[in-house]
């Protein structure tokens, strides 16, 4: 099968590279290749399984679904599914924005939803330009790739139009060179100082769009005084805010929506991966003045999806009766303090970040000078080494970041304490091994074994992992 997905699928295939195995059944946080070896998944479909893979909860909604007879496919018409799957959404969403909301069913994917938002603002405010961030990723498509950062992707294909590029603040590689508070405070100085000035060559927008954690960007959270100074700077210049959730949403960041953590009240959310309930579903969220679109003006053959909606009420509603949200939070934290603990014993990590279950541990070369900000440069040769270590030890990770050196984390909210233990043990074990520290003589075996889980496969039988391709997939 891989030999024969080499030769029939497209150079751009992405993970496929990464990861050459062949998963033949999955359940919870535990994947299980064809050769029988069991992985712990800590990528999650991108953060799309929030309760992991096959959740009882979300297979009964689809087996439900499938008894009753209901129809699979309606493109917008109306079905219980889709009105309990709103409700379940409406419910989920901050009151003060759910109150007047609107929402959209795009393609199935969060690049459509996008292209959605951007045309949606330029129907309302009669604009065609917008604001985006270093490092933000947004999708595949024109106007969603436009405003994606990354050079890489978007160096050989035109234009998908004109998108004013603004400073991120990222706080271990400030792109003012302070890093921390100050370097949050001049960026949302920067940003205010280049709207108000009559020759900063920035043409009114149609909106500003921002992730408050940036997924493929390298797990970089934005600080929540930044985000209400974004979202001041935009109310008071008439510039619509859209927020994408897509890789955020649902828990993920230890609470059910990443910009509750900050109070903002955006214009428009994007939402995907997760609230499809591992199926494909997108959607955007808009306060109801802007709704002046007029029939078909975005439209989908695919977003009707009635097994995807039934899958994505019954994982919103089980996350928030279950806490898990909050869970996150905790569980996050947890990671991340004992990460930083790691990073005392092995000088390869220079940054560990994050929000709730979204981590990122940025890998870098410790022999080179810091920068300005104490900085290292990335190490990405070191990640990919120590994305095939984590595989040859049972592990899924997936790197990310500027310049791919990020390992990203991004487990299903339903992981247990033991498993937990074993991820870190894991990848505590991997970056010793790689790096050449001591820790990692013993590679060989690996304490804290997940419950049910073979012994991990041996580092031979993983096989090469490719580096350098652009991850992301929407």
């Amino acid at each position: 099968m891989l030999r024969r997905q080499r030769v029939r699928e497209s150079a751009a295939r992405t993970y496929a590279r990464s990861f050459p195995i062949v998963p033949v059944r999955a359940n919870g946080m535990t994947v299980e290749g064809a050769d029988g070896r069991r992985y712990l998944d800590c990528l999650s479909g991108a953060g799309t399984l929030a309760l992991g893979h096959n959740h009882p909860v979300v297979l009964e909604a689809i087996r439900r679904t499938l008894d009753s007879g209901a129809p699979l496919h309606l493109l917008d018409l109306a079905t219980a599914e889709k009105d309990d799957f709103t409700s379940a959404l409406f419910d989920s969403l901050p009151a003060g924005f759910a109150s007047r909301a609107r929402v959209h069913f795009c393609g199935p994917a969060g690049t459509d939803a996008i292209e959605a938002a951007l045309k949606l603002m330029q129907t309302a405010t009669g604009r065609t330009g917008a604001l985006a961030f270093t490092g933000g990723y947004h999708g595949m498509t024109a106007g969603a790739l436009a405003l994606t950062g990354n050079v890489a992707v978007k160096e050989p294909l035109p234009s998908g139009g004109e998108v004013v590029r603004l400073p991120y603040p990222y706080g271990y590689r400030c792109p003012f060179g302070v890093g921390g508070d100050a370097g949050a405070d001049l960026a949302a100085t920067y940003v205010e100082r280049l709207l108000d000035d009559p020759s900063g060559g920035v043409v009114p927008p149609a909106a500003m769009v921002l992730e408050a954690v940036q997924g493929e960007g390298g797990v970089v959270p934005a600080p929540d005084g930044w985000l209400r100074a974004m979202r001041r700077i935009t109310a008071e210049r008439g510039i619509p805010l859209i927020v994408d959730e897509v890789q955020t949403g649902v828990g993920r960041t230890g609470a059910m929506w990443a910009i509750e953590h900050s109070g903002i009240v955006p214009d428009a959310m994007v939402l995907s991966k997760a609230i499809g309930g591992s199926l494909p579903l997108a959607v955007v969220v808009y306060r109801e003045d802007y709704d002046g679109w007029r029939p078909g003006a975005h439209t989908g053959t695919f977003r009707g999806n009635t097994l995807a909606m039934a899958a994505g009420a019954a994982t919103l509603r089980y996350v928030a009766a279950h806490g898990l949200a909050e869970r996150a939070a905790v569980v996050g934290d947890r990671m991340a303090a004992r990460l930083r603990d790691l990073a005392g014993e092995l000088p390869v990590i220079g940054d560990v970040r994050g929000r709730g279950l979204m981590l990122g541990v940025e890998l870098v070369d410790p022999t080179a000078e810091p920068d300005a900000c104490g900085a290292r440069p990335a190490d990405p040769a070191l990640a990919v080494r120590v994305r095939e270590a984590c595989l040859a030890r049972g592990l899924i990770v997936e790197l990310g970041g500027r310049h791919d050196a990020v390992l990203r984390l991004l487990p299903p909210l339903t992981v247990t304490d033991e498993q937990v233990a074993a991820v870190l043990e894991r990848l505590a074990d991997a970056i010793a091994f790689v790096s050449g520290s001591e820790r990692g003589a013993g590679a060989g075996s690996v304490s804290g074994s997940v419950s049910g889980s073979a012994a991990p496969p041996s580092a031979s039988a993983a096989g090469p992992a490719a580096g350098g391709a652009w991850r992301a997939e929407r």
